[in-house]
């Protein structure tokens, strides 16, 4: 569960936000003034703050600052009207997370809280590498990287020696193999562990927009630039910057990473201010970058700029052996979060995992462990729990829908076989929670998109959802895992 603190003078302002917030997976403390809301965080210490900039005992500057002093890594955002604006900015300057305009925009504070979640979950829980080969004993761990791969071991010591140098770190792999897993631990066994660690994909923003989200901008840059923005690279100085598919960039936002790189300085767009910063970079990618280089497409100087320390991850096929203990760390992992009891896989299970070609790599294998263990109706999970396209049927993709020909057809036979009397219920709440659990892996949690997308209120997807058991959190892509 998170903890939202929230600092504002207006009481119908904290009722909206206690309205538009508060569910079974979020906990909003209302403050008042600054002096109660900062003795509010040094007890309870939230996941992340709401703040209003003008309060009647202190400004949001001197609120910000006193935040950091006590903990840095909580993600903090700050709300304004139109007139304090500029304040607002100077403060994402110096820090915050972001600010939002008032009148508050209900959906999209929804998605901005959600993030700050994940960024502060991002920030605080480690990944962790095992220390010895019994990586699947004792309690279950999601961010224990997983592998006992000769090339998984040569990734867990490049990471150690990399870490602590502060060195710009290039992470090559497939889509899947655990790129942004990777550039965490480095991130947690550095020494700038307590300071902020930003992501962005640069694949995910158009870019026109991609530049901006970097560097900032200011105030009439372009069309619908009507105030400055600050960029990740100045937000995040002092920390860690993990630039997610880098090759997508275009040529010219590469020449200003390779000047970032090379001076610790950049222009926002449409300024002439030069902006000093000290980030660490990382960088990752899918792509084949010396291929590009030789297209034209990506900058040579660049690619040595990041090419410091390279660590190469391999796909799940060329390390075939790790599949059952992936595949066990996953079940444990998620078990109890689905309310399930599975302890084990059975053997021909495991073997069609270690059959199957995965061209979604270790992201694919834990989404389909998850999606298994919808349909496990015991302590293992069996051939018949996993997707048809693992077991040879229908492929992904086809007219034939995997939840009719598949798992639901072989859960309806087993309720049969045990005398339910209770059919209909069950395998209606069946399908609703592996439709609300496949449409939250598709909006990456966002309960307003969700409920759009099943054309439900977002009440009654937050009931539906207390209702089924469905933990928001497991239900996730695992883009922030793997």
């Amino acid at each position: 569960m998170s903890s939202l603190l929230v600092i504002d003078d207006d009481p119908l302002v904290l009722k909206c936000i206690d309205f538009a917030l508060a569910s079974d997976d979020v906990v909003i403390r209302p403050n008042m003034t600054a002096a109660d809301g900062i003795a509010d965080f040094r007890r309870h210490r939230p996941d992340a703050v709401l703040c209003d900039v003008r309060l009647p005992d202190m400004c949001g500057l001197d609120i910000l600052a006193k935040f950091h002093e006590i903990d840095p890594k909580v993600p903090v955002i700050l709300m304004t009207g139109f007139g304090t604006a500029e304040t607002a900015i100077e403060a994402m300057r110096r820090g915050a997370f972001d600010y939002v305009l008032k009148p508050i925009d209900p959906d999209r504070l929804t998605g901005l809280v959600e993030h700050a979640f994940d960024v502060n979950r991002l920030m605080r829980v480690p990944t962790r590498i095992p220390e010895s080969s019994s990586a699947g004993a004792g309690e279950p761990d999601a961010d224990l990287f997983v592998g006992h791969a000769p090339a998984m071991q040569e990734v867990f010591k490049t990471i150690g020696r990399v870490a602590p140098t502060g060195a710009t770190v290039l992470i090559l792999g497939e889509s899947g193999t655990g790129k942004e897993m990777v550039a965490r631990a480095i991130y947690h066994y550095s020494r700038r562990a307590d300071k902020p660690f930003l992501t962005i994909n640069c694949a995910a923003i158009p870019e026109t927009l991609l530049e901006s989200e970097l560097f900032g901008h200011e105030k009439g840059a372009f069309t619908g630039a009507d105030r400055r923005r600050i960029g990740k690279f100045e937000q995040c100085t002092a920390g860690t910057l993990f630039l997610d598919e880098i090759g997508d960039m275009t040529p010219l936002t590469q020449a200003k990473i390779l000047r970032v790189l090379q001076d610790q300085k950049f222009e926002r767009v449409g300024g002439n201010e030069e902006v000093k910063t000290d980030v660490r970079v990382i960088a990752a990618t899918n792509r084949d970058l010396k291929r590009m280089i030789e297209d034209g497409d990506f900058r040579e100087d660049l690619f040595y700029r990041l090419n410091v320390c390279t660590i190469r991850l391999p796909a799940l096929r060329e390390r075939k052996g790790d599949i059952p203990l992936l595949a066990d760390h996953f079940l444990r992992t998620y078990s109890r979060d689905f309310g399930k009891d599975a302890r084990s896989i059975e053997p021909a299970a495991i073997a069609l995992l270690q059959e199957f070609p995965w061209p979604g790599n270790v992201r694919q294998l834990q989404s389909t462990i998850k999606h298994s263990l919808l349909h496990v109706t015991g302590p293992t999970l069996t051939v018949a729990d996993l997707p048809v396209e693992i077991r040879g049927g229908s492929p992904a993709g086809s007219h034939e829908s995997p939840v009719a020909v598949g798992g639901l057809q072989a859960y309806i036979a087993a309720r049969l076989q045990d005398g339910t009397n209770d059919l209909y219920t069950e395998v209606i709440t069946r399908v609703e929670r592996e439709v609300i659990s496949a449409a939250l892996q598709h909006t990456e949690g966002n309960i307003s998109k969700t409920a759009a997308l099943l054309g439900i209120t977002r009440p009654t997807l937050r009931s539906k959802i207390a209702s089924l058991g469905i933990n928001v959190e497991s239900s996730l892509t695992v883009s922030h895992a793997w």
